[in-house]
């Protein structure tokens, strides 16, 4: 499953250059394009064409099959959503694989963005999200049929972009931390503030004070 670790180590290799956990990836892949568009941002010269696994469709159109009936959320969240091992999942020591992890991350951003209305805003206006820079931290295996949730937040901004907070919960207990720097685009061309998006959404103030290494990591990845 990916390795453990104390964030602020992880904090300390970036710095140093020594680390990097960072994948600049589609927020929400291009099989909910029927709610909003997606597409890669990055400077790399190469990229991944290695397609989206099965299991990450199937999970993506139970979601929009079963959003209409689910619970609204606040724009910024918090949001709940429940997630269950299946056989895809696993790898050779029959755990979650790590990057499966990443994958379930788009998931619970969509149910956010969908659930609070956002998603339909988003599509009118002709903006679609990216993700600039994710990192993840492992604290213990999920298994084989094993229910967990992911609780996503919005936990701050800068012009640029949001930085979304993702907890994956099983029994009460954090096995895995993610945080994710998104930025947003037209489809015309050309960035979205984040004060411009916070006004379609019809959110005012500031941004709330982010905690130190999340600041620090946050202004690192948006040079």
């Amino acid at each position: 499953m990916g390795g453990t670790g104390d964030w602020a180590q992880r904090d300390r290799d970036w710095a140093s250059g020594g680390y990097s956990n960072n994948r600049n990836l589609p927020a929400f892949p291009p099989s909910c394009s029927l709610v909003l568009e997606s597409r890669n941002e990055t400077n790399d010269k190469t990229q991944s064409g290695t397609p989206a696994p099965m299991n990450l469709f199937i999970r993506l159109l139970l979601l929009l099959l079963t959003a209409p009936f689910q619970p609204r959320c606040d724009i910024l969240g918090p949001s709940r959503k429940r997630f269950l091992v299946w056989p895809p999942d696993l790898d050779v020591l029959f755990h979650v694989n790590n990057g499966v992890y990443l994958s379930m991350l788009d998931v619970a951003r969509t149910d956010m963005m969908l659930r609070s209305g956002m998603a339909s805003r988003l599509r009118r206006q002709g903006f679609y999200p990216v993700v600039a820079a994710e990192t993840i931290r492992f604290r213990r295996s999920l298994k084989l049929f094993q229910a967990f949730d992911i609780e996503t937040a919005v936990i701050g901004w800068d012009e640029k972009a949001f930085i979304i907070q993702h907890q994956f919960l099983r029994r009460g207990e954090v096995v895995a931390e993610a945080v994710v720097r998104a930025r947003f685009l037209k489809r015309g061309g050309g960035p979205v503030s984040s004060r411009e998006l916070l006004d379609v959404v019809g959110k005012t103030g500031p941004s709330p004070e982010l905690p130190a290494w999340i600041d620090a990591w946050n202004r690192e990845n948006g040079r």
